[in-house]
Protein backbone atom coordinates (compact mmCIF):
# COMPACT_ATOMS: atom_id res chain seq x y z
CA UNK A 1 0.00 0.00 0.00
CA UNK A 2 2.88 2.64 0.77
CA UNK A 3 4.30 1.80 -2.76
CA UNK A 4 0.77 2.99 -3.89
CA UNK A 5 0.33 6.24 -2.13
CA UNK A 6 3.92 7.15 -3.17
CA UNK A 7 3.42 6.91 -6.75
CA UNK A 8 0.39 8.49 -6.49
CA UNK A 9 2.22 11.27 -4.67
CA UNK A 10 4.54 11.48 -7.37
CA UNK A 11 2.29 11.53 -10.43
CA UNK A 12 0.01 14.42 -8.46
CA UNK A 13 3.48 16.16 -8.16
CA UNK A 14 4.82 15.81 -12.15
CA UNK A 15 0.84 16.53 -12.98
CA UNK A 16 0.73 19.72 -11.34
CA UNK A 17 4.01 20.86 -12.45
CA UNK A 18 3.67 19.42 -15.80
CA UNK A 19 6.92 16.84 -15.43
CA UNK A 20 5.63 14.58 -18.36
CA UNK A 21 8.19 11.84 -18.04
CA UNK A 22 8.20 11.90 -14.75
CA UNK A 23 4.45 11.38 -14.89
CA UNK A 24 4.40 8.75 -17.75
CA UNK A 25 7.30 6.84 -15.26
CA UNK A 26 4.71 7.04 -12.70
CA UNK A 27 2.12 5.71 -15.20
CA UNK A 28 4.26 2.62 -15.52
CA UNK A 29 4.74 2.02 -12.10
CA UNK A 30 1.56 1.86 -11.16
CA UNK A 31 0.44 -0.59 -14.05
CA UNK A 32 3.87 -3.22 -13.44
CA UNK A 33 1.98 -2.51 -9.25
CA UNK A 34 -1.44 -3.63 -10.89
CA UNK A 35 -0.41 -5.95 -12.62
CA UNK A 36 2.04 -8.09 -10.91
CA UNK A 37 -0.76 -7.90 -7.61
CA UNK A 38 -3.25 -9.44 -10.44
CA UNK A 39 -0.33 -12.08 -11.31
CA UNK A 40 0.26 -13.00 -7.42
CA UNK A 41 -3.01 -13.49 -6.50
CA UNK A 42 -3.98 -15.37 -9.49
CA UNK A 43 -0.81 -17.46 -9.09
CA UNK A 44 -2.02 -18.61 -5.29
CA UNK A 45 -5.21 -19.01 -5.82
CA UNK A 46 -4.77 -21.53 -8.69
CA UNK A 47 -1.75 -23.28 -7.24
CA UNK A 48 -3.24 -26.86 -5.22
CA UNK A 49 -1.24 -29.50 -3.54
CA UNK A 50 -1.43 -32.93 -1.85
CA UNK A 51 0.61 -34.82 0.95
CA UNK A 52 0.52 -39.19 0.99
CA UNK A 53 2.14 -40.96 4.39
CA UNK A 54 2.91 -44.27 3.87
CA UNK A 55 1.50 -44.97 7.91
CA UNK A 56 -0.20 -43.35 10.40
CA UNK A 57 1.25 -45.83 13.27
CA UNK A 58 4.92 -46.59 13.56
CA UNK A 59 7.02 -48.02 16.56
CA UNK A 60 10.36 -46.07 18.01
CA UNK A 61 13.00 -46.00 14.94
CA UNK A 62 10.59 -46.34 12.13
CA UNK A 63 10.72 -44.28 9.52
CA UNK A 64 7.79 -42.13 7.82
CA UNK A 65 7.97 -41.90 3.76
CA UNK A 66 6.55 -38.18 2.59
CA UNK A 67 5.01 -37.21 -0.84
CA UNK A 68 4.18 -33.37 -1.47
CA UNK A 69 3.26 -32.66 -4.46
CA UNK A 70 2.27 -29.72 -5.95
CA UNK A 71 0.12 -28.63 -9.15
CA UNK A 72 -0.35 -25.38 -10.92
CA UNK A 73 -3.76 -25.74 -12.01
CA UNK A 74 -4.24 -22.26 -13.59
CA UNK A 75 -3.66 -20.81 -17.33
CA UNK A 76 -0.31 -19.29 -16.71
CA UNK A 77 2.76 -20.23 -15.68
CA UNK A 78 4.14 -19.57 -12.15
CA UNK A 79 7.40 -17.87 -11.95
CA UNK A 80 8.29 -19.02 -8.81
CA UNK A 81 6.88 -21.09 -6.12
CA UNK A 82 8.58 -22.75 -2.67
CA UNK A 83 6.86 -25.25 -0.83
CA UNK A 84 7.26 -26.27 3.03
CA UNK A 85 6.38 -29.14 4.67
CA UNK A 86 5.40 -27.89 8.20
CA UNK A 87 7.13 -30.30 11.32
CA UNK A 88 6.80 -29.35 15.47
CA UNK A 89 9.47 -27.33 16.06
CA UNK A 90 9.54 -28.32 19.22
CA UNK A 91 9.95 -32.00 18.44
CA UNK A 92 13.16 -30.80 15.80
CA UNK A 93 14.76 -28.62 17.96
CA UNK A 94 14.78 -30.72 21.30
CA UNK A 95 18.13 -32.29 22.36
CA UNK A 96 18.34 -35.31 21.66
CA UNK A 97 15.08 -34.45 18.92
CA UNK A 98 12.13 -36.53 19.06
CA UNK A 99 12.27 -36.22 15.64
CA UNK A 100 15.17 -36.70 12.54
CA UNK A 101 14.19 -35.68 8.91
CA UNK A 102 16.21 -37.10 5.82
CA UNK A 103 16.35 -34.80 2.59
CA UNK A 104 14.50 -31.69 2.51
CA UNK A 105 11.07 -30.72 3.25
CA UNK A 106 11.61 -27.66 1.35
CA UNK A 107 11.42 -27.23 -2.20
CA UNK A 108 11.48 -23.94 -5.38
CA UNK A 109 10.74 -23.98 -8.25
CA UNK A 110 8.62 -23.13 -11.56
CA UNK A 111 5.16 -24.24 -12.84
CA UNK A 112 4.30 -24.24 -16.04
CA UNK A 113 0.54 -24.88 -17.09
CA UNK A 114 -0.56 -27.63 -15.61
CA UNK A 115 2.49 -28.76 -14.51
CA UNK A 116 3.75 -30.02 -11.18
CA UNK A 117 6.58 -30.37 -9.12
CA UNK A 118 7.12 -33.70 -6.19
CA UNK A 119 9.28 -33.50 -3.16
CA UNK A 120 10.06 -36.29 -1.43
CA UNK A 121 11.67 -36.70 2.53
CA UNK A 122 11.33 -39.04 5.18
CA UNK A 123 10.69 -38.40 9.35
CA UNK A 124 12.33 -40.99 11.40
CA UNK A 125 10.41 -41.48 15.23
CA UNK A 126 13.05 -41.09 17.80
CA UNK A 127 10.56 -40.68 20.42
CA UNK A 128 6.84 -42.29 21.12
CA UNK A 129 4.08 -39.27 20.44
CA UNK A 130 1.44 -38.01 18.42
CA UNK A 131 2.91 -35.82 15.60
CA UNK A 132 1.95 -33.40 13.46
CA UNK A 133 2.87 -33.51 9.91
CA UNK A 134 1.86 -30.56 7.98
CA UNK A 135 0.52 -28.96 6.57
CA UNK A 136 1.58 -27.45 3.70
CA UNK A 137 3.26 -23.86 3.27
CA UNK A 138 3.33 -22.01 -0.19
CA UNK A 139 4.49 -19.43 -1.05
CA UNK A 140 4.48 -17.16 -4.51
CA UNK A 141 4.92 -13.67 -5.69
CA UNK A 142 5.71 -11.60 -8.86
CA UNK A 143 8.77 -11.31 -10.53
CA UNK A 144 10.04 -7.91 -8.71
CA UNK A 145 9.24 -8.67 -5.25
CA UNK A 146 6.22 -6.37 -4.80
CA UNK A 147 3.90 -9.17 -3.67
CA UNK A 148 3.87 -12.36 -2.49
CA UNK A 149 0.80 -14.43 -1.25
CA UNK A 150 1.18 -17.18 1.51
CA UNK A 151 -1.65 -20.13 1.82
CA UNK A 152 -1.90 -23.29 3.56
CA UNK A 153 -2.80 -25.53 1.19
CA UNK A 154 -2.90 -28.79 2.86
CA UNK A 155 -4.45 -30.27 6.26
CA UNK A 156 -2.23 -32.65 8.37
CA UNK A 157 -1.38 -35.99 9.02
CA UNK A 158 -1.40 -37.21 12.24
CA UNK A 159 0.92 -40.04 13.47
CA UNK A 160 0.62 -41.62 16.23
CA UNK A 161 4.36 -43.63 17.55
CA UNK A 162 4.20 -46.35 20.10
CA UNK A 163 6.10 -45.97 23.30
CA UNK A 164 8.41 -48.74 23.87
CA UNK A 165 7.60 -52.17 25.33
CA UNK A 166 10.31 -53.91 27.61
CA UNK A 167 9.40 -57.28 29.08
CA UNK A 168 9.76 -57.96 32.90
CA UNK A 169 12.22 -60.97 33.25
CA UNK A 170 10.79 -63.19 36.05
CA UNK A 171 7.16 -62.15 36.27
CA UNK A 172 5.52 -65.07 37.63
CA UNK A 173 2.46 -65.86 35.51
CA UNK A 174 1.23 -67.32 38.79
CA UNK A 175 1.45 -63.84 40.88
CA UNK A 176 -2.38 -62.81 41.05
CA UNK A 177 -0.43 -59.26 42.01
CA UNK A 178 1.56 -57.32 39.51
CA UNK A 179 4.41 -55.84 41.17
CA UNK A 180 3.32 -56.98 44.40
CA UNK A 181 4.86 -59.48 47.03
CA UNK A 182 2.14 -62.14 47.43
CA UNK A 183 2.41 -65.33 44.82
CA UNK A 184 -0.42 -67.51 44.67
CA UNK A 185 0.50 -71.01 42.80
CA UNK A 186 -3.39 -72.12 43.47
CA UNK A 187 -6.81 -71.08 41.91
CA UNK A 188 -8.37 -67.69 42.46
CA UNK A 189 -10.67 -67.53 45.69
CA UNK A 190 -14.71 -66.95 44.26
CA UNK A 191 -17.00 -64.93 45.78
CA UNK A 192 -20.68 -66.99 45.50
CA UNK A 193 -22.53 -63.79 45.60
CA UNK A 194 -21.34 -62.56 42.14
CA UNK A 195 -22.57 -65.00 39.73
CA UNK A 196 -20.37 -65.05 36.05
CA UNK A 197 -21.80 -67.54 34.44
CA UNK A 198 -22.81 -71.37 34.07
CA UNK A 199 -21.29 -74.70 33.20
CA UNK A 200 -21.91 -78.23 32.86
CA UNK A 201 -21.97 -80.24 36.44
CA UNK A 202 -18.49 -81.79 37.09
CA UNK A 203 -17.67 -84.24 39.36
CA UNK A 204 -17.19 -82.89 43.07
CA UNK A 205 -19.21 -79.96 42.69
CA UNK A 206 -20.99 -79.27 45.90
CA UNK A 207 -24.99 -79.33 46.16
CA UNK A 208 -25.03 -75.19 46.82
CA UNK A 209 -23.16 -74.80 43.58
CA UNK A 210 -25.70 -76.50 41.48
CA UNK A 211 -28.16 -74.12 39.59
CA UNK A 212 -31.79 -76.27 39.97
CA UNK A 213 -33.33 -73.65 37.56
CA UNK A 214 -31.35 -74.34 34.50
CA UNK A 215 -31.17 -78.17 35.37
CA UNK A 216 -35.17 -78.51 35.37
CA UNK A 217 -35.16 -76.23 32.05
CA UNK A 218 -32.67 -78.56 29.98
CA UNK A 219 -32.46 -82.17 31.86
CA UNK A 220 -28.91 -81.69 32.37
CA UNK A 221 -27.02 -80.94 35.83
CA UNK A 222 -25.36 -77.26 35.99
CA UNK A 223 -23.22 -75.42 38.39
CA UNK A 224 -22.84 -71.48 39.19
CA UNK A 225 -19.40 -70.03 37.86
CA UNK A 226 -18.76 -67.25 40.81
CA UNK A 227 -16.75 -64.36 40.07
CA UNK A 228 -12.92 -64.22 41.15
CA UNK A 229 -12.66 -62.37 45.00
CA UNK A 230 -9.11 -62.02 45.34
CA UNK A 231 -6.46 -59.29 44.02
CA UNK A 232 -6.13 -59.57 40.03
CA UNK A 233 -4.53 -57.57 37.53
CA UNK A 234 -3.66 -53.76 38.04
CA UNK A 235 -4.56 -49.95 37.69
CA UNK A 236 -1.51 -47.89 36.70
CA UNK A 237 -1.51 -44.56 37.98
CA UNK A 238 1.43 -42.43 36.29
CA UNK A 239 2.52 -39.34 37.52
CA UNK A 240 2.68 -36.76 34.33
CA UNK A 241 2.85 -33.34 36.30
CA UNK A 242 5.35 -30.44 34.74
CA UNK A 243 7.16 -29.69 38.39
CA UNK A 244 7.96 -33.66 39.13
CA UNK A 245 10.28 -33.93 35.61
CA UNK A 246 13.01 -31.08 35.92
CA UNK A 247 14.22 -29.68 32.64
CA UNK A 248 17.60 -31.00 33.29
CA UNK A 249 16.67 -34.65 32.79
CA UNK A 250 13.86 -34.29 29.99
CA UNK A 251 12.98 -35.57 28.08
CA UNK A 252 14.98 -39.13 29.43
CA UNK A 253 12.96 -39.43 32.74
CA UNK A 254 9.25 -38.45 30.97
CA UNK A 255 9.62 -41.25 28.56
CA UNK A 256 11.40 -43.63 30.95
CA UNK A 257 7.89 -43.25 32.78
CA UNK A 258 6.32 -43.72 30.02
CA UNK A 259 8.00 -47.02 29.11
CA UNK A 260 7.90 -48.43 32.51
CA UNK A 261 4.21 -47.96 32.08
CA UNK A 262 3.81 -49.45 29.09
CA UNK A 263 5.74 -52.58 30.19
CA UNK A 264 3.86 -52.81 33.40
CA UNK A 265 0.62 -52.82 31.46
CA UNK A 266 1.61 -55.34 28.56
CA UNK A 267 2.97 -58.22 30.91
CA UNK A 268 -0.57 -57.91 32.94
CA UNK A 269 -2.33 -57.88 29.71
CA UNK A 270 -0.80 -61.15 28.77
CA UNK A 271 -0.96 -62.79 31.92
CA UNK A 272 -5.06 -62.24 30.49
CA UNK A 273 -5.72 -60.00 33.59
CA UNK A 274 -7.78 -56.63 34.13
CA UNK A 275 -5.75 -53.65 33.42
CA UNK A 276 -6.50 -50.13 33.22
CA UNK A 277 -4.61 -46.13 33.26
CA UNK A 278 -4.73 -42.85 35.05
CA UNK A 279 -3.05 -40.19 34.80
CA UNK A 280 -2.64 -36.20 35.15
CA UNK A 281 -0.98 -35.87 31.62
CA UNK A 282 -2.65 -34.03 28.46
CA UNK A 283 -4.02 -36.12 25.62
CA UNK A 284 -2.41 -34.57 22.66
CA UNK A 285 -5.21 -35.83 20.52
CA UNK A 286 -7.84 -34.25 22.72
CA UNK A 287 -6.14 -30.97 22.77
CA UNK A 288 -5.99 -30.75 19.22
CA UNK A 289 -9.71 -31.62 18.92
CA UNK A 290 -10.30 -28.90 21.48
CA UNK A 291 -8.26 -25.88 20.02
CA UNK A 292 -7.21 -26.97 16.44
CA UNK A 293 -5.30 -25.12 14.12
CA UNK A 294 -5.73 -21.68 12.06
CA UNK A 295 -5.04 -20.82 8.75
CA UNK A 296 -3.15 -16.88 8.12
CA UNK A 297 -1.63 -15.87 4.79
CA UNK A 298 -0.14 -12.37 5.75
CA UNK A 299 3.25 -13.68 6.61
CA UNK A 300 4.91 -17.33 5.79
CA UNK A 301 6.25 -16.82 9.34
CA UNK A 302 2.56 -16.71 11.07
CA UNK A 303 1.00 -19.01 9.48
CA UNK A 304 3.96 -21.40 10.16
CA UNK A 305 3.24 -20.56 13.57
CA UNK A 306 -0.73 -20.75 13.49
CA UNK A 307 -0.38 -24.25 11.70
CA UNK A 308 1.69 -26.05 14.43
CA UNK A 309 0.35 -27.72 17.31
CA UNK A 310 -0.49 -25.49 20.39
CA UNK A 311 2.06 -26.34 23.30
CA UNK A 312 -0.20 -25.10 26.31
CA UNK A 313 -3.43 -26.31 28.04
CA UNK A 314 -5.38 -25.35 30.77
CA UNK A 315 -7.39 -28.68 31.03
CA UNK A 316 -8.11 -30.20 34.36
CA UNK A 317 -9.46 -34.03 34.03
CA UNK A 318 -7.60 -36.90 34.51
CA UNK A 319 -6.72 -39.02 31.46
CA UNK A 320 -8.76 -42.10 31.74
CA UNK A 321 -8.84 -45.85 30.53
CA UNK A 322 -10.93 -47.80 32.58
CA UNK A 323 -9.56 -51.10 34.30
CA UNK A 324 -10.91 -54.17 31.88
CA UNK A 325 -9.95 -57.34 30.66
CA UNK A 326 -10.09 -57.60 26.65
CA UNK A 327 -8.17 -57.77 23.54
CA UNK A 328 -8.62 -54.23 22.65
CA UNK A 329 -7.43 -53.00 26.21
CA UNK A 330 -3.96 -52.90 26.15
CA UNK A 331 -3.73 -50.99 22.34
CA UNK A 332 -6.45 -48.40 24.11
CA UNK A 333 -3.59 -47.88 26.84
CA UNK A 334 -0.39 -48.12 24.20
CA UNK A 335 -2.15 -44.84 22.13
CA UNK A 336 -2.98 -43.35 25.06
CA UNK A 337 0.81 -43.65 26.54
CA UNK A 338 2.23 -42.41 22.89
CA UNK A 339 0.07 -39.62 23.05
CA UNK A 340 0.25 -38.51 26.50
CA UNK A 341 2.22 -35.18 27.18
CA UNK A 342 3.65 -33.10 30.23
CA UNK A 343 1.40 -30.61 31.63
CA UNK A 344 0.98 -28.03 34.75
CA UNK A 345 -2.74 -28.95 35.57
CA UNK A 346 -3.81 -31.36 38.41
CA UNK A 347 -1.27 -32.55 40.78
CA UNK A 348 -0.81 -36.16 41.86
CA UNK A 349 -2.69 -35.94 44.58
CA UNK A 350 -5.88 -33.94 43.08
CA UNK A 351 -5.25 -36.86 40.75
CA UNK A 352 -5.78 -39.49 43.23
CA UNK A 353 -9.12 -37.67 44.65
CA UNK A 354 -10.42 -37.32 41.09
CA UNK A 355 -9.80 -40.66 40.10
CA UNK A 356 -10.41 -42.70 43.82
CA UNK A 357 -13.93 -43.72 42.98
CA UNK A 358 -12.36 -45.44 39.36
CA UNK A 359 -10.51 -47.51 41.09
CA UNK A 360 -11.69 -50.91 41.22
CA UNK A 361 -10.44 -52.69 44.68
CA UNK A 362 -10.06 -56.20 43.34
CA UNK A 363 -7.03 -54.62 41.00
CA UNK A 364 -3.35 -53.60 42.43
CA UNK A 365 -2.84 -49.63 42.01
CA UNK A 366 0.53 -49.28 40.09
CA UNK A 367 1.37 -46.03 40.95
CA UNK A 368 4.26 -44.47 38.28
CA UNK A 369 6.16 -41.40 40.12
CA UNK A 370 8.96 -39.45 39.71
CA UNK A 371 8.74 -37.17 42.87
CA UNK A 372 7.11 -38.09 46.15
CA UNK A 373 5.75 -35.16 47.79
CA UNK A 374 4.21 -35.32 51.36
CA UNK A 375 0.94 -35.08 50.46
CA UNK A 376 1.48 -37.30 47.62
CA UNK A 377 2.46 -40.33 50.19
CA UNK A 378 -0.68 -39.01 52.42
CA UNK A 379 -3.07 -39.54 49.59
CA UNK A 380 -1.26 -42.85 48.15
CA UNK A 381 -1.42 -43.93 52.18
CA UNK A 382 -5.44 -42.89 52.30
CA UNK A 383 -5.77 -44.70 49.31
CA UNK A 384 -4.26 -47.99 51.02
CA UNK A 385 -6.23 -47.83 53.84
CA UNK A 386 -9.10 -47.55 52.42
CA UNK A 387 -8.45 -51.10 51.15
CA UNK A 388 -7.01 -51.06 47.87
CA UNK A 389 -3.08 -53.28 47.44
CA UNK A 390 -0.54 -50.14 46.81
CA UNK A 391 2.66 -50.34 45.06
CA UNK A 392 5.06 -47.22 43.83
CA UNK A 393 7.58 -47.56 41.07
CA UNK A 394 9.68 -44.53 41.66
CA UNK A 395 11.62 -43.62 38.18
CA UNK A 396 14.47 -41.63 40.32
CA UNK A 397 17.97 -41.08 39.06
CA UNK A 398 19.50 -39.93 42.41
CA UNK A 399 20.45 -42.68 45.30
CA UNK A 400 19.31 -39.52 47.96
CA UNK A 401 16.14 -38.51 46.57
CA UNK A 402 15.25 -42.37 46.06
CA UNK A 403 15.73 -43.06 49.88
CA UNK A 404 14.09 -40.10 50.79
CA UNK A 405 11.04 -40.95 48.84
CA UNK A 406 10.95 -44.28 49.72
CA UNK A 407 10.72 -43.18 53.14
CA UNK A 408 8.03 -41.19 53.27
CA UNK A 409 6.31 -43.71 51.18
CA UNK A 410 7.34 -46.50 53.88
CA UNK A 411 5.65 -44.45 56.68
CA UNK A 412 2.22 -45.43 55.02
CA UNK A 413 2.86 -49.03 54.45
CA UNK A 414 3.38 -49.04 50.85
CA UNK A 415 6.15 -50.76 48.78
CA UNK A 416 8.68 -49.06 46.15
CA UNK A 417 10.72 -49.72 43.38
CA UNK A 418 13.48 -48.07 41.48
CA UNK A 419 13.35 -47.46 37.90
CA UNK A 420 16.92 -45.79 36.58
CA UNK A 421 16.89 -47.13 32.51
CA UNK A 422 15.39 -49.33 30.66
CA UNK A 423 17.24 -52.40 31.86
CA UNK A 424 16.13 -51.99 35.15
CA UNK A 425 12.75 -52.02 34.10
CA UNK A 426 13.39 -55.85 32.53
CA UNK A 427 14.51 -56.20 36.45
CA UNK A 428 11.50 -54.28 38.32
CA UNK A 429 9.91 -58.07 39.89
CA UNK A 430 13.37 -59.35 41.01
CA UNK A 431 13.65 -56.30 43.23
CA UNK A 432 13.59 -56.22 47.02
CA UNK A 433 11.02 -54.44 47.92
CA UNK A 434 11.84 -51.58 50.44
CA UNK A 435 10.51 -51.91 53.39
Amino acid sequence: MRWYLGAIAVLIVSLVFGLGLLAYAMYVLLGVMLVSRFVARYWIDHLTATRECNRLTAEIGDKLGVAVQVRNGGGLPVAWVLVEDSLPRQALVQRPPRLKVHNRRLMIGMLWRGGQKTMLYQVEFQMRGYYQIGPVVVETGDLFGLHRRYRVATEPHFVLVYPRLVPLAGYDLASRRPVGEIRLTHRLFEDPTRIAGLRLYQEGDPLNRVNWRATARTGVLHSKIYEPSTIAGATVVMGFHRDDYPKSNEPLRSELAVTTAASIANEVYLMGQQIGLVTNGRDAADRIRQEGWSHDYRTRSAAQANVNMVEQSERLRPVLVPTRQGPEQLWRILETLARVELTDGLSFSQLLAESTSRLPRDATVVAVLARVEPETALALGILRRRGHAVVVVLVVFDDFEFEDYAGRLLAQGIESRRVTDEASISLLCGQHLVR
